[in-house]
């Protein structure tokens, strides 16, 4: 964008387009983990005698993660708490490719 538009206009089409994204994907991220909280009752299953099988475990993992993106999302978006550590998107980013990640293993 920089080379077409220059290095001015690159900056203010890019905070356009980032003014409405900050409306649209905290929202979206939000419904995410309700909906994540909701289906995770409803796909844990009974604790077996034994313990917990391995979905389970893999399937806890992944909602300690979500829960954890929530939490953050929530008190950035009702709040205005900045996080205290992991400021960059990269992290919470890092933990939604792991999170895809586990799916592909949870079912082995």
């Amino acid at each position: 964008m920089k080379e077409s538009l220059g290095s001015e206009k690159a900056a203010e089409a890019k905070e356009a387009i980032m003014i409405h994204v900050r409306k649209v994907v905290p929202n979206a991220l939000l419904l995410t983990v309700a909906t994540g909280i909701y289906l995770f009752t409803k796909s844990f299953g009974e604790i077996a005698p034994e313990g917990l099988s391995y979905f389970q475990k893999v399937l806890l993992l992944k909602a300690f993660l979500g829960l954890w993106l929530g939490i953050r999302g929530f008190n950035q978006k009702f709040f205005k708490i900045n996080p205290f550590v992991f400021k960059s998107h990269l992290f919470p980013f890092s933990l939604v490719v792991v999170i895809i990640i586990l799916s592909q293993f949870m079912y082995l």
